[in-house]
């Protein structure tokens, strides 16, 4: 294939005890899919959920340094369950659902949340608030053949050592299950595509030199430090 201008490389994940590689498609990522977060930002109940897009371009694979972004005062960290997909489909059921997943891993959804706000003040879209250079730092992808698709286990957060988020994935209001339906009605899901599935409250305003350790039973850790903007 020739091309007119140099192609970029493909997003990709590492895969845990291999140098097989996971490429990445598409992200979607859930709004407010546990009870206490999804109180702390001002919502109440089991409402329909929502989803938004980052780029897959934002992925950092495993983590790492990553920069403070530009354009905002208020940069929050929130952890992740990461389900990716091996393959897809459209209306998929609940049943059918974790038949499509190939694997999980521990995210973070990097916000600005400042800029957030403002798009859902002013009735405009979220994308400078979501999708931004370095917004999606991914831990290597543990495959479901060797742990099977979890429903229950720890999930956390450290920030330079301190405990900031602290739940079960059993809390979320939708399960990833009925988020891959959800999102089949909308979409044709395809091999590549990821979904972080929400974050527990204890959400936060990382700054420069933050280390941040994120970590679900099962999937290891994911680090991060916070470096200066550029």
């Amino acid at each position: 294939m020739h091309y007119v201008i140099p192609a970029w490389d493909l997003p990709a994940l590492a895969v845990a005890g291999s140098d097989a590689r996971f490429p990445v498609r598409r992200i979607f990522c859930v709004g407010r899919n546990y009870v206490e977060h999804q109180k702390e930002m001002g919502g109440d109940g089991r409402e329909q959920p929502f989803f938004f897009t980052k780029s897959a371009h934002d992925i950092v694979p495993g983590g790492g340094e990553i920069r403070y972004p530009l354009k905002t005062e208020n940069y929050h960290w929130e952890t992740e369950l990461v389900a990716v997909l091996g393959s897809g489909g459209l209306r998929i059921t609940v049943e059918e659902a974790n038949d499509h997943v190939w694997g999980y891993a521990v995210g973070l959804d990097m916000t600005r949340r400042d800029l957030q706000q403002w798009g859902k003040d002013h009735g405009r879209p979220w994308s400078f608030g979501k999708d931004f250079d370095q917004a999606a730092p991914i831990g290597p992808v543990t495959p479901a053949a060797r742990i099977g698709h979890p429903a229950k286990g720890r999930i956390w957060l450290e920030v330079n050592g301190e405990t900031r988020q602290d739940a079960d994935i059993a809390m979320m209001i939708w399960s990833i299950p009925e988020q891959i339906a959800f999102l089949s009605q909308y979409y044709t899901l395809a091999a590549g595509d990821i979904i972080m599935t929400g974050t527990p409250a204890g959400v936060g305003k990382a700054k420069p030199g933050d280390r941040l350790v994120a970590g679900i039973d099962g999937l290891g850790t994911l680090e991060a430090k916070i470096l200066p903007p550029l």
